[in-house]
């Protein structure tokens, strides 16, 4: 004999979307690996982006890619200026005066007033505050866990002008102890990259 499997019945208007209890029994759990895979698979095809400061798991946002056509081809966005930073000064920790210069840097690149929740400023300043309560350096979050990827981390962003530049530098010095930029720092590189695409 042979058995056929049972089918759900089929509504007559409209098709319902697949719900929970439909994929599992009502008292089925989901197994924890198949949303680790899902989270990960969503990470990978940059649907989400998530990043962790200091250990711990921070917000995760969808990410819209800018398409490269917006952009004049050639110039450096501010997202690409402070990937370099996470190059250059990497192994430095996180101040209050690069959380500024990075929120400056974001706020410039998104074009929004305030920061993003979860993003690249966001985990800047959380960072910033961890640091200054860490007596030792190699506890501390370095500029290259904050900034490495910070192009994609950015919803959007934009080539990097020497009005950019100006605001960047602004923060940076106004939130320094000694009222100054630091070479190859969040300023430093965003003026170079103002610089450079002037320059084309």
């Amino acid at each position: 004999m042979s058995q056929q499997q049972p089918r759900r019945p089929q509504p007559q208007q409209q098709q319902e979307p697949i719900k929970y209890d439909d994929v599992f029994g009502a008292g089925q759990a989901v197994a924890a690996r198949g949303g680790a895979i899902a989270a990960a698979w969503n990470e990978r095809a940059r649907v989400v982006g998530s990043e962790s400061v200091g250990g711990q798991q921070q917000h995760s946002q969808p990410v819209s890619l800018s398409p490269m056509s917006t952009f004049e081809k050639g110039n450096i966005t501010i997202g690409e200026a402070l990937e370099a930073t996470a190059l250059t000064c990497g192994q430095r920790p996180v101040d209050y005066s690069d959380a500024a210069a990075i929120q400056a840097a974001e706020v410039r690149a998104t074009g929004r007033t305030n920061i993003v929740p979860g993003g690249v400023a966001a985990a800047a300043q959380s960072a910033a505050t961890r640091n200054a309560r860490t007596a030792r350096d190699e506890e501390k979050t370095k500029l290259g866990e904050i900034l490495a990827n910070a192009t994609a981390k950015l919803p959007s962003d934009k080539p990097a002008t020497r009005r950019d530049a100006e605001g960047v530098i602004g923060a940076e010095v106004r939130n320094d102890p000694n009222l100054a930029t630091r070479p190859g720092g969040v300023a430093a590189s965003v003026a170079a990259a103002a610089r450079l695409n002037q320059s084309k």
